[in-house]
């Protein structure tokens, strides 16, 4: 019989490719760097191609490396899956859940909320990966992720937590100094603050009740691909930004920014939880779904329905929007 795979190895391989870092991955597992390092170079010398690139001060994934690291992350995936059903035979949510979620949310919100979990909930464990890039969750061996869109249909499962408004703001003392805008296309004599990681970074679209739609190229003094990066120079009042109301509704609120042109809005969004498909779900993850649920249905920022007076964007345009 042909001897078994080096699974312990593979796992270890899955951890520092996710991290990028052999004391991370080791802090991680509860190991020595030195396992950590040992196990990688015996999968290695198992394959016989080097994983990684190794430098006094970075490290990064070879050609063989960025092959192998999706089949890891699935194998660490599944055998953390098989596992968490036997221990779920007892109902006890136990083990470890991986979360993604946008970088701004996640900060602002989703962080704070999770020590609520983690008290109620003492034998599970997070672990909270934050980009404003589209994550491939079971490429990635994510269990849940976040994604504040209107999402596409897709193999993935959706559930979808609440609706989040879009709004066109502005200082006060922008507006006084430079005018308000009524119309989309008065915005082609504005500073404009973009958002990069938007489909169409370089389009905006607004919509009427009346279903008019226009389409305009925005031109500012910056453009980030965080939202959080746009909000000094928003604040400081050098320019107009679309901003959802999770990042603006305390500025809202004080008087801070103001709503511009609230006749014309960008697309309608939500907060969605996005699930790899297949049951059933381990109960650490559905005591997660059902926490983030209750969190999140209820913030003061909600929406509990999308507002209608908007068009879904195209699929093109329909990837997470922060």
């Amino acid at each position: 019989m042909s001897r078994l795979p080096d699974f312990e190895a593979w796992a270890v391989f899955a951890m520092v490719a996710d991290s990028l870092s052999f004391a991370r991955a080791a802090e991680e597992l509860s190991l020595s760097k030195a396992t950590v390092s040992k196990a990688v170079a015996r999968l290695e010398a198992r394959l016989g191609a080097r994983l990684f690139h190794r430098t006094s001060r970075r490290l990064a994934l070879t050609e063989a490396g960025r092959a192998a690291r999706e089949d890891a992350a699935a194998l660490l995936a599944a055998g953390e899956a098989a596992e968490a059903r036997a221990l779920d035979a007892n109902g006890t949510p136990r083990g470890r859940v991986r979360l993604a979620a946008p970088m701004s949310f996640g900060i602002a919100h989703v962080a704070p909320v999770l020590p609520d979990f983690l008290a109620a909930h003492r034998q599970v464990s997070v672990d909270l990966h934050l980009s404003d890039a589209v994550v491939d969750l079971v490429g990635g061996g994510f269990d849940l992720g976040l994604r504040i869109a209107a999402l596409p249909d897709s193999s993935l499962r959706v559930r979808r937590l609440c609706g989040v408004g879009r709004s066109l703001v502005a200082t006060p003392a922008y507006l006084a100094r430079h005018g308000r805008p009524q119309h989309p296309e008065d915005l082609k004599a504005h500073a404009c603050l973009g958002y990069a990681y938007l489909p169409t970074p370089d389009r905006w679209l607004f919509s009427n009740a009346a279903g008019e739609s226009v389409t305009l190229v925005p031109d500012g003094p910056l453009r980030a691909n965080n939202a959080d990066a746009l909000a000094p120079a928003l604040r400081a009042g050098l320019g107009l930004a679309v901003q959802p109301d999770f990042t603006i509704w305390e500025d809202l609120k004080s008087g801070r920014l103001e709503r511009v042109m609230p006749d014309w809005q960008p697309p309608p969004i939500a907060l969605n939880l996005v699930m790899p498909p297949g049951l059933p779900r381990p109960a650490r993850v559905s005591a997660l779904i059902a926490f983030l649920e209750r969190a999140f249905s209820t913030a003061p920022w909600a929406q509990a329905e999308t507002a209608p007076q908007a068009p879904l964007p195209s699929p093109a345009e329909a990837q997470a929007l922060t």
